[in-house]
């Protein structure tokens, strides 16, 4: 899958704008729905910064374009913890402003409907165990091989595996419990 990015990567150390702009392009948005998933507080934000700590390592950094996004990964994790970290100490006043207040917005219904998948798919998430659920966000969103995520979370490629198949399985009888039963089908 990233073979073809590899030329980029070559091309991005030697400082060229076009080959930032691919690498950007490829990975950006699951760096970006990894940081969302992961509650990051402002996940288009920190995948600026990942990207920007990312292509400041590329003079160090010795590797193939999987190898990088790897590494991409690892930044966000890192950086999330951080953040999460940050909020525990010291939680963050936010002034109102009707700008930002979501209870005033005309197309709640509308919005609601669009990220009512989202929802879903979070709160199936949040319902899993802390290690299951990094695993299956690196996995789903990072789609990283078993090798890169445990090298961003620190873990064996066997815990990793079997914290995937347990978050699978989890995740399988959640679904399957609030999957509504068709009775028509039964009687078949």
């Amino acid at each position: 899958m990233d073979h073809g990015l590899d030329a980029a990567l070559r091309e991005a150390r030697t400082g060229s704008q076009a080959a930032f702009g691919e690498l950007w392009r490829a990975w950006s948005p699951a760096v970006c729905g990894f940081l969302r998933a992961k509650g990051a507080h402002d996940p288009e934000s920190t995948t600026s910064e990942v990207f920007l700590g990312g292509f400041e390592a590329l003079d160090d950094f010795v590797g193939d374009a999987g190898q990088f996004r790897a590494l991409l990964f690892t930044i966000a994790q890192r950086r999330v913890v951080d953040e999460l970290r940050r909020r525990s100490r010291r939680p963050v006043e936010v002034e109102w402003t009707a700008e930002l207040d979501d209870r005033c917005d005309d197309s709640a219904e509308q919005r609601a409907l669009a990220w009512q998948g989202e929802s879903d798919a979070r709160t199936l998430l949040d319902g899993l165990p802390p290690d299951q659920k990094d695993v299956l966000v690196l996995r789903i969103f990072g789609d990283l091989t078993v090798d890169q995520i445990a090298a961003a979370l620190g873990k064996t490629p066997g815990a990793v595996k079997q914290l995937q198949r347990r978050g699978l399985d989890n995740l399988r009888r959640r679904v399957g419990a609030a999957r509504p039963v068709d009775l028509a089908a039964e009687r078949s």
